[in-house]
């Protein structure tokens, strides 16, 4: 049995925050953010748009394309940012409740930016253990732009984060793209690097730690971090791309398309060096930053519908999330290409 994915969508907030912005806000130069951040801006959501509302939206969208009945899903999957609309909370049984997809259960994945191929991985094996799930909706969305502060300097590798969301229908009965196999490697020593200070049971929400910033994102010790990563990060990206692809019965040489990621420019090239894939084979996400687990598939989405695929083509979806988890999944292109939609 092959499990296919139906449908992409994507969708981004109105609001554009240019690199120069950026810079005003947090003293690094212009220059800095485009080049070596490889950020010429970021979308930022409106003050009331939180990622339930956005993974809503881009949700139906995938539903309207196909002409899905919110009725007929049996599963909404949310693998986007875990910084959602409240603490403690699910947005995935609110993001069911906004789609009227009322039959179907709601599955909440916590997996940071790595979530694109890792969803892919829990929902065709979900599929394939249970035959009765027919259509299942996965969305993702992150407004972490919101979470950031731009006068801590030990955050800066987060000055990218912006806000949006994709989605995508995994179904039995067809479509553009076969989801094949994928891989994941954990190394949970960076565990403790990133992540918001208060607001968990270790130093619980109160009005003082709101005062001094402790419920913004912060990193512990940027330069350990920096040296741990840079001994590891491609290593481990080689390993689940070569792992993915291998299950599949394929190689780095059968990639057709890279949907990775944002990165720093320098570790995008890097990567791409190691994995002997050309730039011209791996969108670069400038305009949009990154977006927690958002960034592969919206990438997808976006070579889909600029007919950049082929029957055929093999597509290699590739991220990391902090904590540390790297993860690929590799995709087979079946079908033509989705048709262009007037929407953001």
């Amino acid at each position: 049995m092959t499990i296919h994915i139906a449908c992409t969508a994507s969708y981004l907030p109105e609001r554009w925050m240019t690199a120069a912005e950026i810079s005003a806000a947090s003293g690094v130069p212009e220059q800095v953010v485009v080049e070596r951040f490889g950020l010429r801006g970021k979308h930022v959501a409106a003050p009331g748009e939180h990622v339930s509302d956005m993974a809503a939206e881009v949700g139906a969208r995938v539903l309207a394309e196909t002409g899905t009945d919110p009725a007929d899903v049996d599963a909404v999957v949310y693998f986007g940012s875990t910084w959602k609309d409240h603490a403690v909370w699910h947005a995935a049984p609110r993001i069911t409740h906004l789609l009227g997809t009322r039959r179907a259960f709601a599955l909440e994945l916590d997996y940071v930016s790595c979530g694109t191929p890792v969803a892919l991985r829990v929902c065709r094996d979900l599929m394939l253990a249970e035959p009765g799930l027919r259509r299942v909706l996965a969305v993702a969305a992150c407004r972490e732009s919101h979470l950031l502060d731009y006068g801590n300097l030990r955050s800066r590798f987060a000055f990218t984060f912006g806000d949006g969301a994709a989605a995508m229908l995994l179904s039995r009965d067809g479509g553009p793209a076969e989801v094949l196999e994928s891989d994941m490697v954990t190394d949970g020593s960076f565990s403790h690097q990133v992540r918001v200070p208060a607001g968990g049971s270790v130093e619980p929400a109160s009005h003082d730690t709101v005062r001094h910033g402790r419920h913004l994102l912060d990193v512990a010790d940027p330069v350990t971090m920096k040296e741990g990563l840079d001994r590891v990060s491609l290593p481990n990206f080689l390993r689940v791309a070569e792992g993915a692809l291998k299950r599949s019965g394929l190689g780095l040489g059968d990639v057709s398309q890279l949907c990775v990621l944002h990165l720093k420019r320098s570790m995008h090239e890097g990567l791409l060096a190691a994995l002997g894939i050309p730039a011209e084979r791996a969108l670069y996400l400038d305009d949009t930053g990154h977006m927690s687990g958002v960034d592969p598939l919206l990438s997808l989405d976006r070579v889909a519908r600029a007919g950049r695929l082929s029957p055929g083509d093999v597509v290699l979806m590739l991220a990391a999330g902090t904590g540390y988890t790297w993860a690929a999944s590799a995709i087979r292109w079946v079908g033509s290409p989705m048709p262009r939609l007037d929407l953001k």
